[in-house]
């Protein structure tokens, strides 16, 4: 018999017909799962039930193990990548929130580089695979391409929260296929004060998401994580703006003068 409503032994189909890598077996397990009182806890156990045979079968964590990747480089390298490009850029500049700044990140322009963009995916990869997720969530407009080369990198589906609902077709705030309940991990590309980040958050949560965790390549170290701690969300950075400051200054990147004015900068603005 079949495994599921027809009674089969899952273990033993399992043990029969997977490789010794945990793969190779697609196992038909429709009607256990549609006919359930709780589709979603249903299907839930049946994953823990494959996924605990294919570990004994391999040796390995099925559930925690992403496609073959470039490993995360080193701190240091990406923020020297992102400098070669133009990521990072030092002067006066008015942020968006109208703040004056002796420093700009500019990340849109990880997008004209497609190895620059593998690094940094591969740095997002690095932070999200200990974490607990069903989706990943992108906060439009910049982190969208990101969230996208992420997306790729780790094999889960991507959706994101609309700024605004559209005035025509469905006027969903939230673009992609989704359950409600399910858990999402937000990308961002980098967080100020966390104002995106919340209102990004507080769209999911009205569409019955679940949000805890939110993952950013730089924390420009003005707020960000205490605000987003502060709406029961973790916040995880590859980078932070001291990090940045301190690798381009000993590069001989940024002079002496320059990382005093962005330091003082950073200190006055924690304040």
């Amino acid at each position: 018999p079949g495994v599921g409503a027809q009674g089969g032994d899952l273990a033993a189909a399992l043990n029969a017909g997977l490789t010794a890598k945990g793969s190779g077996l697609i196992v038909p397990v429709s009607r256990s799962v549609i006919y359930a009182d709780d589709v979603r806890a249903a299907a839930r156990d049946l994953r823990a039930a494959i996924n605990g045979v294919r570990k004994a079968k391999s040796g390995t964590n099925p559930t925690s193990s992403f496609p073959s990747f470039p490993s995360f480089p080193s701190a240091a390298a990406l923020i020297l990548s992102l400098h070669d490009a133009g990521c990072v850029q030092f002067g006066e500049f008015t942020l968006a929130s109208g703040q004056q700044s002796p420093v700009y990140l500019d990340l849109r322009r990880i997008a004209g580089d497609p190895a620059l963009l593998r690094q940094v995916a591969a740095a997002y990869a690095a932070l999200l695979k200990p974490l607990q997720f069903d989706r990943l969530a992108a906060v439009p407009y910049a982190a969208l391409t990101i969230g996208t080369a992420v997306a790729l990198a780790t094999d889960r589906p991507l959706i994101y929260p609309r700024k605004e609902a559209k005035s025509y077709g469905t006027g969903q705030l939230v673009e992609g296929p989704f359950a409600p309940g399910e858990r999402v991990a937000v990308i961002e590309d980098l967080v100020t004060s966390g104002g995106s980040v919340l209102r990004a958050v507080e769209t999911l949560r009205n569409a019955g998401l679940q949000v805890t965790d939110v993952v950013v390549l730089i924390d420009r170290e003005q707020g960000g994580p205490q605000n987003v701690a502060a709406a029961g969300c973790q916040l995880h950075a590859a980078l932070t703006m001291t990090q940045v400051v301190a690798t381009l200054t000993e590069a001989g990147r940024l002079s002496a003068e320059q990382a005093a004015v962005v330091k003082t900068y950073l200190t006055q603005s924690k304040e």
